[in-house]
């Protein structure tokens, strides 16, 4: 996965392999599903927790916990 930029929109395009199915499931919740758009708001200053908005709600998640998610760039 690319290092994601803050002010920058993503698509989910899946899932990386070596993912839980309960955490899967704990973002499915969040509304990280494939196919969702998410809007990275925020990222530390040494980058890592990383703020993203979806369009159900706004989460602050770990680096390692975004490199499970295959991200493309839409902006």
């Amino acid at each position: 996965m690319h290092p994601v930029q803050a002010h920058r929109r993503y698509r989910i395009s899946g899932y990386r392999p070596g993912i839980g199915a309960a955490f899967r499931q704990r973002l499915f919740a969040m509304g990280l599903l494939p196919g969702a758009e998410l809007h990275v708001r925020r990222v530390a200053p040494l980058g890592d927790p990383v703020q993203v908005d979806t369009r159900q709600c706004s989460l602050v998640l770990r680096r390692r916990d975004l490199a499970f998610l295959d991200l493309v760039p839409q902006d």
